[in-house]
């Protein structure tokens, strides 16, 4: 994965309500509307805040009838994780 890609997931993550939208997707998949009932801001806030996600590509996003679904896409999600593992260095 592309460093872009990277820095566009932490760039998702800096804001308190996207948090709270990734840590909702990840206890189960949500459709807008009922990520909607747990937030505090409107229809197009919202969407903004899933673009911003979706774009990252840390979460997926599937239309079903009326309603946008989402869920956290592992596969980036472990990348993610990967690239920032850090080896816990000797003790002096």
């Amino acid at each position: 994965m592309e460093e872009k890609i990277y820095i566009k997931i932490c760039k998702a993550f800096s804001d308190v309500n996207r948090m709270k939208i990734f840590k909702m997707l990840l206890e189960k998949d949500m459709c807008a509307f009922e990520i909607l009932k747990f937030m505090n801001c409107s229809q197009p806030t919202l969407s903004y805040h899933m673009k911003l996600l979706v774009d990252s590509t840390i979460i997926d996003a599937e239309k079903r009838g009326l309603w946008m679904h989402y869920e956290v896409n592992y596969a980036v999600l472990e990348e993610f994780q990967n690239y920032f593992k850090v080896e816990k260095k000797a003790e002096k």
